[in-house]
């Protein structure tokens, strides 16, 4: 595989599941409900227009930096995955380094991983079960009965915004601030299997993936817009079927975006820097 690098610096023109289970294991009304017309207007219109069209105010921005946090509840203790790096919404390549959490001792039990998100591709490096140090275990997407929403320990933050194409229902619920910026808030249900008809190609096939894959195609959000239609912050509930006992699983996924015009830069593994051998079955999220 070629070396590839991109840049972007101002914007106009623009595990698998087992990582999360080695661990352990209808919001909101229709725009139409009859909501005051101020209320409407103070939305800047639409609330199902403006959260289906938020991936591409994404790429319009060009860039941002990114912040990530999965929570789920394992073992009768909730424990968090948080992630943090940069995106390029132009080529859909993100960086970011995910630390995964400490023992009950309060010890960290694994090296942060670092990933790469692409089209159709997940790298993830410092992934331990018998993998060099030094290599990148690549993963199909689009083979992942998640569709890569929460196989890292992080969900794609173009991704997540291309789920909002599903939105069938959604409200405004009002106006406030995210680290001194004015955005509006929504609250809404997507559905994947929408979202999946909807998305450019190069997502389809995961959404459509995990459109199969959850316990459920509805995804419960709230979402927070600013001014411009961009994405700010995205939380995200997804269910899944824990493959060990069989019982729904409930993750809370977070996406923070930030600093949009930030430069990105994400350079995929070359061919010879990719692991090929196999990896252990039974070994934890990413440890060594």
């Amino acid at each position: 595989m070629e070396r590839r690098q991109y840049r972007r610096r101002t914007g106009r023109t623009a595990g698998a599941l087992g990582l999360t289970l080695a661990l352990g294991t209808g919001v909101g009304g229709c725009s139409d409900l009859g909501l005051p017309a101020e209320d409407v207007s103070s939305g800047a219109g639409d609330p199902v227009t403006l959260l289906t069209g938020a991936a591409a105010a994404l790429t319009d921005a060009g860039s941002s930096k990114a912040g990530t946090a999965m929570e789920m509840a394992t073992g009768g203790t909730r424990v968090t995955i948080r992630g943090k790096g940069v995106y390029d919404y132009v080529h859909r390549l993100g960086r970011l380094t995910v630390v995964l959490p400490e023992d009950p001792a309060g010890a960290a039990e694994h090296r942060p991983l670092t990933e790469l998100l692409a089209p159709g591709a997940l790298f993830m490096k410092n992934r331990g079960a018998g993998v060099p140090a030094d290599k990148w275990v690549r993963v199909e997407t689009a083979t992942l009965s998640d569709g890569n929403l929460v196989t890292g320990g992080v969900t794609d933050p173009y991704t997540a915004a291309e789920v909002l194409r599903g939105t069938r229902q959604a409200s405004y619920v009002g106006r406030t601030e995210l680290a001194g910026v004015p955005v509006r808030h929504y609250r809404g249900t997507a559905d994947l299997a929408r979202a999946a008809r909807y998305a450019p190609a190069d997502v389809r096939n995961s959404l459509a993936a995990a459109a199969k894959g959850f316990a459920t195609a509805r995804v419960p959000f709230d979402a927070y817009l600013d001014d411009q239609g961009r994405l700010r912050k995205l939380r995200q509930r997804f269910s899944f079927v824990n493959g060990r006992r069989k019982t729904p699983v409930a993750v809370t996924s977070t996406t923070l975006l930030y600093d949009f015009g930030a430069p990105a830069v994400v350079a995929l593994p070359r061919e010879r820097d990719i692991y090929a051998g196999r990896i252990a079955e039974d070994a934890g999220a990413g440890g060594a």
